[in-house]
């Protein structure tokens, strides 16, 4: 069986990124480079405490939902 070559595997990690961004699902990955590149001094959150805190942005608003 032949291994994927490297700029297939970095298209299917892109697709999927432009994927979670359109149905507005977190991206660690993008956060994670975010922070890295923006906020050096700042210590990322873990992958479950940032899925946490999207969650809570996402519904913890009043107003944010119609129902």
């Amino acid at each position: 069986m032949r291994l994927l070559s490297h700029s297939l595997v970095a298209r299917v990690a892109d697709v999927g990124s432009l994927l979670r961004r359109i149905i507005g699902a977190p991206d660690y990955e993008r956060y994670l480079a975010h922070v890295t590149t923006h906020h050096p001094d700042v210590t990322p959150l873990s992958r479950v405490a940032f899925a946490q805190d999207a969650l809570a942005r996402r519904y913890d608003q009043p107003g944010s939902r119609c129902c």
